[in-house]
């Protein structure tokens, strides 16, 4: 398993920045390698990579000109062609990101990247289809670039930041303009108020709590919070532990997620799996091993039986 070639995937619509992206890293010092790298193109983007970036960087092409194309099958044999050191592997952003494989055996997912024009974002948000296939690109990506975002004020660029982190909370978002990248982590920003004693997250305000934790864990550290929540009670979690949460609609009701962090409380056991409850608890910036690092652990002072509320699904897609 030690000895399976790295695989990088970047995909994203078309003009989002895929091949503008590859071609800069496979450029940088820290990305050279001794051995070949393959690169897979899956649709012509609007930039090339130049004859001479490729040879200096022992880079091979190859193109796939439809879906069907692409299959286990076509990528073992390219595997026995050319052994790779690593892969390279632009997507279609048209095509169905479901259907993207590797051979597992000799290959390893070790990145997926996500580009996305700033531009034309909210017209792509804006309808269900094109959601829907950036929900399923979004999915498990690690770095989610935004591209194009000049003459775009920071409230809308905020708005999208929220509506991709909804879909992949674990990604790291990056916002570029024609200056470089855009810093849109100010407290400011946040609909409630973080100097309170005790901060009321009610409705959408939970939802934006979750995604800036997510970010910033460091923001609410000492921080004590309220908020309604379902009881969940995952597996791999230690005695002591639960998850008061909400579910989220992502994309459309097919897409919902579970938002909670882990918390711990002295009476769990009294707790019941999908009850709700009004939690008060402090936040803690800590290393946690079911996140296998660090980040937002919550430390309930009281849980109490309450109604669900009207609004307890947090709706990003709207």
């Amino acid at each position: 398993m030690e000895n399976r070639t790295p695989v990088y995937v970047i995909n994203g619509f078309l003009e989002s920045g895929k091949s503008s992206f590859f071609a800069y890293t496979i450029g940088q010092p820290y990305f050279q390698t001794q051995g070949l790298t393959l690169l897979i193109l899956c649709e012509e983007g609007e930039v090339e990579y130049s004859k001479s970036l490729l040879r200096s960087t022992n880079t091979v092409v190859e193109e796939v000109e439809d879906e069907s194309d692409f299959t286990l099958d076509y990528l073992t044999g390219l595997e026995k062609k050319y052994h790779p050191e690593r892969v390279l592997i632009e997507w279609n952003g048209m095509w169905n990101y479901q259907k993207f494989c590797i051979p597992e055996k000799i290959w390893m997912l070790e990145q997926q990247i996500t580009t996305i024009d700033a531009s034309t974002f909210g017209m792509y948000y804006s309808n269900l289809a094109m959601r829907s296939l950036l929900s399923v690109e979004l999915k498990n990506s690690e770095l989610v670039m935004f591209n194009r975002c000049d003459n775009i004020d920071e409230d809308t660029l905020i708005k999208y930041k929220r509506n991709v982190k909804a879909m992949c909370p674990q990604a790291d978002l990056i916002f570029e303009d024609a200056n470089g990248e855009i810093d849109l982590t100010t407290e400011e920003d946040l609909p409630y108020d973080m100097s309170k004693d005790v901060i009321d997250l009610e409705g959408m305000n939970y939802g934006i709590w979750y995604l800036d934790a997510m970010d910033h864990p460091d923001r609410y550290d000492g921080k004590t919070v309220r908020f309604k929540a379902m009881a969940g009670f995952p597996d791999n979690f230690p005695k002591g532990y639960f998850v008061p949460g909400r579910l989220a609609m992502t994309c459309c009701s097919q897409d919902m997620q579970f938002l909670g962090y882990g918390c711990a409380f002295d009476d769990v056991k009294d707790l019941k799996e999908k009850d709700w409850y009004e939690i008060t608890a402090k936040c803690s910036d800590e290393n946690f091993a079911p996140y296998e690092g660090e980040g937002l652990v919550l430390h309930a002072t009281a849980v109490k039986p309450c109604a669900k509320p009207s609004d307890d699904i947090i709706n990003f897609a709207g």
